[in-house]
């Protein structure tokens, strides 16, 4: 019923951008927010970008000078453009959805971005 498809993720040398999407299909309930959070093996998940259905943001402090969050709501998508990345930026990026109640939360399976230095 819900499925979130994340792609933009790959190898990139310090300095360099990429830009995630995650296209949410969602056919029971309406999306509230929209987000991405970032996982190394081992290491707890960390929010690093939300934004709400009326475009509020929320960023990390170690992303919010050089990542930007929209989404389209139209296409239910969501986008991070990430720049001036560093190899600490290094994760596996899953986007997150959520509904108006809190059981409604769902998470992709997740993309790979690796910075080199």
């Amino acid at each position: 019923q819900v499925q979130l498809v994340e792609s933009g993720g790959g190898l990139v040398q310090a300095g360099g951008s990429l830009r995630l999407s995650c296209a949410a299909s969602v056919n029971t309930f309406s999306i509230n927010a929209m987000g991405w959070y970032r996982q190394c093996p081992g290491k707890q998940r960390d929010l690093v970008a939300t934004i709400s259905s009326r475009g509020n943001t929320n960023f990390a402090d170690s992303v919010k000078d050089r990542f930007t969050i929209s989404r389209d709501n139209a296409k239910n998508t969501v986008y991070l453009q990430m720049n001036s990345l560093k190899p600490e930026d290094t994760a596996v990026y899953l986007c997150n959805v959520k509904g108006s109640t809190w059981y409604l939360d769902y998470w992709g399976q997740g993309t790979q971005v690796t910075v080199s230095s």
